[in-house]
């Protein structure tokens, strides 16, 4: 046991360029902070991109912010204070964030869409994506309750997951199972994904990297006018991934399939935020807002 503690304690941050994360809806009953707070303490990026949906704030509540989400933005906070260049991308649950467009505060920078251009000339561009959402565009208040719903739902998964790990079986997704089977929902996607894919060649960008609708991606998608690489960085709800980029290539990462970030011990990852109490978080964007002015 004191082995594989003195391992994980020991363990090597894996240097990224960039890594984005999406759609983690903290302040929800679904949010996976816990998972999402093992991820971020193994790894060591020059560039973080929150794209969208990372506080929820639609369905925000003082009376629901439990010590791991609090966790997660003090390691964001961290990563900032190491260095780390973090660029909030606006999504539709933090959409109150769109009027700070362009408002930084040292490495922090609050936009609502980014273009990364890469060392071997190519170019990616990253947004929300809920742009492309009708439902958001003409009916606000259906898209405000169809997320308390799907709250809801995920909070009855969670339920259902625990009955289902008491009796030896694994995990269950409503949602998936339901977007899986409903035909309008796999149609809604691919107009989604192809949306995005069209507009990105019509720019000329190698990659265009989105959230939103909370299916990892990555694919080649072609029109008459050209082609490219569609990525989506998925959710920290029912799916658990991030796109991260290394060695000129983009790729999709699954919490559920790197075993070793699931098996850390729990001080692994809170013993690095843990500095970092809430009223010393706001100390130090303060320090960084008055060397920018």
């Amino acid at each position: 046991m004191q082995e594989f503690y003195t391992k994980v304690h020991t363990l090597e941050k894996r240097k990224l360029e960039i890594a984005v994360i999406s759609d983690v809806h903290l302040g929800t009953y679904g949010c996976r902070a816990s998972e999402l707070s093992r991820y971020l303490s193994t790894i060591d990026p020059t560039i973080l991109v929150l794209n969208g949906d990372i506080i929820d704030i639609w369905q925000f509540s003082k009376k629901y912010w439990p010590p791991a989400h609090m966790l997660v933005i003090k390691q964001i906070t961290s990563m900032l204070s190491r260095g780390v260049k973090v660029y909030y991308v606006t999504g539709n649950h933090d959409e109150m964030l769109r009027r700070f467009e362009n408002f930084s505060v040292g490495d922090f920078h609050v936009v609502n869409k980014l273009l990364i251009h890469h060392s071997d000339n190519k170019k990616s561009w990253i947004f929300h994506g809920d742009v492309f959402d009708v439902t958001m565009q003409y009916s606000r208040w259906l898209a405000k309750l169809g997320a308390v719903g799907y709250d809801m739902l995920i909070y009855l998964n969670a339920f259902i997951n625990f009955i289902s790990k008491k009796m030896g079986r694994g995990r269950i997704s409503l949602s998936k199972k339901i977007k899986n089977s409903v035909k309008s929902a796999l149609e809604y996607i691919n107009r989604f994904e192809e949306t995005a894919a069209s507009i990105a060649i019509e720019k000329g960008y190698d990659y265009v990297l989105c959230g939103h609708i909370h299916q990892p991606a990555n694919r080649m998608i072609q029109d008459k006018k050209g082609s490219v690489n569609y990525l989506n960085s998925g959710d920290w709800i029912e799916n658990l991934t991030a796109l991260e980029y290394a060695n000129n290539n983009w790729q999709v990462y699954y919490y559920q399939h790197d075993e070793l970030v699931k098996e850390l011990h729990q001080s692994f990852y809170t013993d690095e935020a843990a500095y970092l109490r809430t009223s010393e978080i706001f100390k130090l964007m303060m320090q960084d807002f008055t060397s920018a002015s």
